[in-house]
């Protein structure tokens, strides 16, 4: 009898788990980096010219290479019992997931530690959020990255867009100085080739103090990205794109990478869901 009983209590969880709705978000950080693998290429100097580094017999140095984490660069801290991704920077890499992804809703926060490493102890604290990301480590102008697009994740200008490798995109930007997001601007071709540039502002500053957690968005379908800081859409972006010799080819999807780059960060919370679509409040975004 006590089997029969237990038998149908089974059943009864089960029948009754099977119709409950599936967890919209999916946690992508955990205590052991389960669902990430990490890259590391070289210690940048000061006048570093996009050329491979060599050493004092002038004999090419070799990028430190996948899943090595040399000086614990990436590391999780436990704080009131949720995993927090610390990245150091001490050396130029990445943290990236080991799955691809498309069409999706990503939401993290970050904050600035106090370190700042050389070449960069003058500089802005740097990191950044790279996305459809694809194919080799080491591919763009430092050495150290996937071809991608960014979402940049600077002190002051976060949700800035940089094209990394031979990737394109189309912004809504003016231009004074260099080109900035505006929805009164005009659609502007960016990145490799373009003879644009591969970069273009936030539109607007919407970073909080040191020390304080940002929240970032990335909400990216077909070839189509907007850039939300603080609540604050600050890019938008269209027809995604890659140069592939002569052929151009779309880049609407890849891994995530996050940045080491000479500053100290923290990054938690990081959730992704799939999307049917971009949302329609957004839809002025890209008129």
């Amino acid at each position: 009898m006590k089997k029969l009983f237990a038998c149908l209590c089974c059943l009864v969880f089960l029948l009754t788990t099977s119709f409950l709705p599936k967890p919209e978000w999916t946690n992508l950080l955990d205590k052991n980096l389960s669902k990430w693998e990490t890259y590391q290429s070289f210690y940048h100097k000061v006048g570093y010219n996009g050329k491979p580094p060599v050493d004092s017999n002038g004999v090419k140095i070799q990028p430190i290479g996948y899943n090595v984490n040399k000086n614990n660069v990436f590391s999780v801290v436990m704080e009131n019992g949720q995993p927090v991704l610390k990245i150091t920077g001490e050396i130029y890499g990445c943290i990236f997931t080991k799955q691809d992804f498309a069409n999706y809703h990503l939401k993290l926060k970050f904050r600035w530690g106090q370190k700042k490493w050389v070449p960069r102890l003058d500089e802005l604290k740097d990191s950044g959020l790279l996305y459809h990301s694809q194919g080799k480590n080491g591919v763009e102008w430092f050495r150290t990255w996937m071809l991608s697009q960014e979402f940049q994740v600077v002190e002051n200008s976060s949700g800035d867009y940089w094209s990394q490798a031979s990737s394109q995109a189309d912004a809504k930007a003016v231009k004074d100085s260099s080109y900035k997001f505006s929805t009164q601007g005009k659609w502007t071709p960016l990145g490799g080739a373009t003879g644009n540039g591969g970069f273009c502002e936030a539109g607007k500053k919407m970073d909080k103090a040191i020390g304080e957690w940002n929240q970032i968005e990335l909400i990216t379908y077909g070839d189509r990205s907007l850039h939300i800081v603080n609540g604050q859409v600050v890019m938008a972006l269209k027809n995604s794109r890659y140069k592939d010799g002569d052929v151009i080819k779309p880049l609407t999807h890849g891994k995530l990478q996050l940045q080491s780059e000479a500053a100290e960060v923290y990054y938690k919370d990081i959730m992704i869901k799939p999307i049917k679509g971009i949302p329609a409040k957004y839809a002025k975004y890209f008129e």
